[in-house]
């Protein structure tokens, strides 16, 4: 598992987020399988040198949205249950990242035009 220092506090989410999306990423991705065991909050808080407390805030939105199942005794493990996508979108999605690596594009810009694709497929034609 590969999980990076959270940005600086200038940036505009706070590091329990990030650390939330990057495991989350990490989940839905299938790059953390159901059963896996995640690092103890201790353990992730000093590989990315945060407080503890962060990390458990990242711990608990990923429980809350039903990826990760905590025990006591037995730690934090990626649910049964957790969602995945389809193998198919993964596929696709890793030779996107392959190919715009490649041509040196910008993840921002990557993601910009992602999320302006998904709005333009999605949205509803105006009634008349």
């Amino acid at each position: 598992m590969t999980i990076t220092r959270p940005l600086s506090s200038a940036d505009e989410s706070t590091p329990s987020r990030e650390i939330y999306l990057q495991l989350r990423g990490l989940i839905v991705s299938g790059m953390l399988a159901a059963n896996e065991r995640l690092p103890t909050v201790r353990q992730t808080a000093a590989d990315l040198g945060v407080a503890p407390g962060t990390v458990a805030k990242a711990y608990k939105l990923l429980e809350q949205e039903g990826l990760v199942v905590s025990r006591t005794a037995a730690g934090t493990r990626v649910a049964e249950s957790a969602a995945v996508l389809p193998h198919a979108v993964l596929k696709r999605i890793r030779e996107l990242t392959d190919e715009a690596l490649r041509t040196g594009a910008r993840l921002d810009d990557v993601i910009s035009v992602l999320r302006a694709q998904w709005s333009a497929q999605t949205e509803q034609p105006p009634a008349d």
